[in-house]
């Protein structure tokens, strides 16, 4: 049941790479936008307590 369900999955993210490329590279800009914000964060607090 996992596999098929990882299975499922990528196959629908690729179809959605294929079929609407500008939205995807979209998306993956914003997740990685705050991601990055998220570990800028994480570096402000660890740099906050040794200060």
């Amino acid at each position: 049941m996992k596999k098929v369900l990882t299975i499922a999955v990528v196959a629908l993210l690729l179809f959605f790479l294929i079929s609407q490329p500008t939205q995807s590279a979209a998306l993956v800009q914003s997740l990685l936008g705050g991601l990055r914000d998220a570990a800028d964060s994480i570096l402000t607090f660890v740099q906050n307590i040794f200060t």
